[in-house]
């Protein structure tokens, strides 16, 4: 690039995007393009815009343009059910969902990426869960061209896509309510359907739900019926640490294995997570009944999206585990549940 006054460079070709920003009109965005032809009408308004003097295109062996790294790195970037902005604007492309279901990314690499100061690509939460056409990250580089040997090694650590959208997979469901006040009548089931309202949210069509009395022998044998049918069981009532709670003995001896009895977050810190064959199966507190957002929200969406819960994703959630209590709840626009990278 070579650098003009702006009278001196009508008629040649704008190296790079000239961003305008105005308050009073609530507009940011593109004043020139690059590869524009500068005319001599454009000098007043360049100057408006601070610019006593421009970059003009020229032949620079060795360097590569913003936009050009941009256009190749977005498809080196983008895998299963995400795309990209068709071209960069002011160097930069935009990536986003092309499904509903759980954002993840290869944080190592994104890491690594970054930690070479010249390409900027960040990303909202990893493990997010994201409506069809939501914005998931972004890609530019901070100078307006970089050396080719810089462009080439960002090429090289991507080697494989980063960014990526699982879809929610699991359509059907057991709810499963246990406890003699609620099975005798005693007491009024609210559990039931506020469960069945966080399930609906994300898909999940069928849904079957069933009063369990206290007795371990029956909730076993509940759960093993249940999960040959449907691909998550939620069970309640019980799963605490009260000394004659019967659900998660039941639980355990249907097979049912814990990745972790319980988990930091709070609230919700009885929350457990297990598996019984093909089946995810969750022993849900009632900290899920009393509070709006607890432990299952944060693990729900990765469930239905069948990504495996591992001792590590458990542990992860307590950096950022501790509910804010905010009068009003803007989840899942803060900070709860996001936990930390152990790569």
């Amino acid at each position: 690039m070579k650098k003009l006054k702006v009278e001196d460079a009508v008629g040649r070709k704008l190296a790079y995007d000239i961003t305008e920003v105005n308050l009073d009109a609530n507009f940011k965005g593109v004043a020139f393009y690059r590869g524009h032809f500068i005319k001599e009408k454009d000098i007043e308004h360049l100057l408006r815009l601070g610019k006593e003097y421009v970059f003009i295109e020229e032949d620079e062996s060795g360097e590569v343009h913003e936009n050009d790294v941009a256009t190749a790195i977005a498809p080196l970037a983008a895998g299963e059910n995400v795309y990209y902005s068709e071209a960069p604007m002011e160097g930069k492309v935009d990536f986003f969902a092309a499904a509903d279901g759980i954002f993840t990314i290869d944080t190592g690499t994104v890491l690594k990426i970054n930690r070479m100061e010249i390409p900027s690509m960040p990303t909202i939460s990893d493990k997010y869960p994201v409506a069809a056409g939501t914005k998931v990250a972004a890609f530019r580089i901070i100078p307006l061209t970089c050396k080719n040997e810089i462009f080439e090694e960002m090429k090289k650590i991507l080697e494989y896509p980063v960014l990526s959208v699982k879809k929610y997979r699991i359509n059907s469901a057991s709810i499963m309510v246990t406890g003699n006040e609620i099975y005798y009548g005693k007491i009024e089931d609210k559990f039931t359907e506020k469960l069945k309202q966080k399930l609906t949210k994300f898909g999940v069509k069928k849904i079957n739900c069933r009063i369990l009395p206290d007795d371990e022998t029956l909730i076993s044998s509940a759960v093993k019926k249940e999960a040959e049918q449907n691909g998550l069981i939620l069970i309640t009532g019980g799963t605490s640490v009260d000394p004659d709670d019967k659900t998660r003995l039941g639980i355990e001896n249907a097979g049912v294995e814990f990745v972790q009895k319980g988990n930091p977050l709070q609230p919700g810190n009885n929350f457990s997570i297990g598996y019984l064959n093909d089946t995810t199966v969750c022993a849900v507190p009632a900290a899920a009944l009393f509070y709006k957002i607890t432990a299952l929200d944060i693990f729900l969406p990765q469930i239905l999206a069948e990504i495996k819960i591992t001792k590590d994703d458990v542990v992860s959630k307590a950096i950022g585990g501790l509910c804010h209590q905010c009068k009003t709840c803007v989840y899942p626009v803060c900070s709860f549940g996001k936990g930390v990278c152990l790569n």
